[in-house]
């Protein structure tokens, strides 16, 4: 079941999402991408949409896809039954609990582990979607996790315009183009939520210079 649901993974994100990314949404790269090759490795993010997660992954190669993990609410994608085997199967979420009462482990602990098995991981610091290409205050838990793991390289990446493709609270797909920014890659230090919250602010306003327009 494993090597099928493997499969069909490759398939979703090979023959649908990729495309779909590619010629109904278009993806603007302001420079040369800058994305680990292999894992472990922690991708962090602006997010907007639900599109965020399937362009972040559309962006890899197919050939580490098996060890892709978006950090997920457990409580909005195991709701039932389909729902939680599509993201748990396909998706390839890593669903943690946000409600402290629910939590028998700490989200922290549980990303950690996974990185320790080489696992690259897809993390939005915001916690939840913010209202369409704002970005809401970033929350320490990156900082934690990177702490845990030093040795593990941090991505950051900002997307804009998927706001204005599929708004949190909207069912219907806009074509909308989506520019990317990529950074180099960053490590743990004392000053590293300072760092984050720079880095995004410099990529943020990069897509409002008038070669963006």
């Amino acid at each position: 079941m494993k090597i099928i649901n493997r499969a069909l993974r490759w398939l979703f994100f090979a023959i649908i999402i990729k495309p779909i990314v590619k010629l109904v949404i278009g993806i603007r790269y302001q420079s040369k991408p800058i994305l680990p090759q292999n894992g472990p490795a922690l991708i962090i993010a602006n997010h907007n949409s639900h599109l965020d997660t399937m362009v972040l992954i559309s962006l890899l190669p197919l050939k580490v896809l098996h060890k892709v993990q978006p950090v997920a609410a457990a409580d909005y994608f195991l709701k039932n039954r389909f729902i939680a085997w599509f993201a748990l199967n396909i998706i390839g979420i890593l669903p943690i609990e946000r409600q402290s009462e629910r939590q028998t482990r700490s989200p922290v602990e549980q990303c950690a582990e996974a990185l320790k098995q080489g696992k690259i991981l897809i993390f939005f610091p915001e916690g939840s979607r913010g209202e369409p290409e704002n970005m809401s205050e970033l929350k320490y838990g990156v900082v934690k996790l990177a702490e845990k793991c030093p040795e593990v390289p941090v991505y950051p990446i900002y997307m804009h315009g998927l706001g204005k493709s599929l708004p949190k609270g909207d069912a219907l797909l806009v074509p909308f183009f989506c520019d990317v920014v990529f950074s180099e890659p960053m490590h743990y230090q004392p000053n590293l939520f300072e760092q984050v919250k720079a880095r995004f602010e410099q990529m943020q306003s990069s897509v409002r210079l008038p070669k963006w327009d």
